[in-house]
């Protein structure tokens, strides 16, 4: 049995994107940040870079490859220290995939490639102004209709909080088509030139400086019929089907953000000199710093082992929740611990931990909170 999840091919693939992150992100990411967006010229060369179409079917204008591919991309995006960024330019892994499941295949063979190849930009739309996580009653409605001759829906309601929200070209929209409940619900793909459609400017937020997050608005917005993904009123499965892999994702943020705190704190805590001595030099800040190695480590190998499973093609809900709610608390600690051991430098906006302080803290809230990853462990223990 192999010890390792990676493999050469997986090596080569970390060499690809670790080359691509330091010539086109790490240099320019800190202005990224303080500027609230990032290129767009940076989709396009991520797509010929082959690095957007990871996990992708080929036909489609993807490069194929397992999960463990999709985490060495992730891990080394997450490198340039931006979550932020990675989300955004991410943020295709939980726009696109209903397309590619349960798309059409004129629907998919016109959005897939442009997207693969970063000529577009797609998000997932679901959380609305009065709730998050409680899908079942959502208020965005799409009603059947015949407009100019042709059946259309025609989409009434808003969403908030979503990623690459003022920039998209395609979004994964969760609307009512039905009675109230998960029953009830459809996924419906809405390009921005929709008539009716209108985005918010971007929006302020605690982290993730560099990803635009917007609020949608929905006013009589008409799509053709075809752009219904899977069947009317199944909506709801085809949306908790991509939860495993945007879980994940959160996951291996999470674990690299807790990663790239740790070595910010290691480093300067054995540069430091307090007292005639480095900071590592006092037991308090070894035992800390050893607290923070282990937290990292467990979660790491928790998160890849749920990778291997999900890639032998288990249905792991209850795993796959304990794993984020794992890595979000070691990334909350460890993100805490480290501006700690750098104290006030700790807290300038020079330093890296302050924005992986900021950054950890939505990880626990989106792709589902922590409470309700909570409900779902218990459910699948049969509580």
């Amino acid at each position: 049995m192999p010890l390792s999840y990676f493999n050469e091919t997986h090596a080569m693939v970390r060499e690809t994107a670790r080359r691509f992150v330091a010539q086109e992100i790490t240099p320019y990411v800190d202005g990224w940040e303080e500027a609230g967006r990032f290129p767009r010229a940076l989709y396009p060369k991520a797509g010929e870079a082959g690095l957007l179409g990871i996990g992708y079917p080929e036909g489609l204008g993807g490069t194929g490859g397992d999960i463990f591919q999709k985490i060495v991309w992730i891990e080394e995006l997450m490198r340039a220290g931006s979550g932020g960024l990675a989300a955004s330019l991410g943020s295709l892994d939980i726009g696109l995939p209903p397309v590619v499941r349960f798309g059409s295949e004129a629907l998919k063979q016109r959005i897939v490639p442009e997207v693969l190849a970063g000529r577009k930009i797609s998000a997932l739309a679901i959380t609305e102004p009065g709730g998050g996580s409680d899908v079942a009653n959502l208020r965005t409605r799409a009603e059947r209709k015949m407009v100019e001759g042709r059946e259309a829906y025609v989409l009434n309601g808003a969403k908030t909080f979503i990623t690459s929200g003022a920039r998209a070209d395609y979004y994964t929209v969760a609307a009512r088509t039905g009675a109230a409940g998960y029953g009830g619900v459809s996924l419906i793909l809405v390009p921005r030139e929709a008539p009716g459609f209108s985005s918010g400017t971007p929006l302020r937020k605690m982290g993730w400086w560099a990803s635009d997050t917007a609020e949608l608005f929905f006013d009589d917005c008409m799509v053709p019929v075809e752009n219904l993904l899977g069947a009317e009123n199944d909506g709801f499965r085809v949306i908790t089907s991509n939860f495993q892999s945007e879980r994940l994702t959160l996951a291996v943020m999470a674990n690299m953000t807790g990663e790239l705190a740790f070595n910010a704190a290691q480093d300067y805590a054995r540069e430091r000199k307090t007292f005639g001595a480095p900071l590592s030099a006092h037991q308090t800040i070894r035992h800390k710093l050893a607290d923070m190695a282990t937290r990292v480590e467990a979660s790491r190998e928790f998160t890849y082992r749920c990778a291997a499973r999900m890639e032998a093609g288990e249905t792991i809900f209850k795993e796959i929740s304990m794993a984020k709610n794992v890595a979000t608390d070691m990334c909350d600690k460890v993100t805490y611990d480290a501006v700690q051991i750098l104290g006030g430098m700790g807290y300038m906006r020079e330093s890296l931990v302050e924005r992986l302080y900021r950054d950890a803290r939505i990880l626990s809230i989106g792709g589902g909170t922590r409470e309700i990853m909570n409900e779902i462990i218990a459910k699948q223990l049969g509580l």
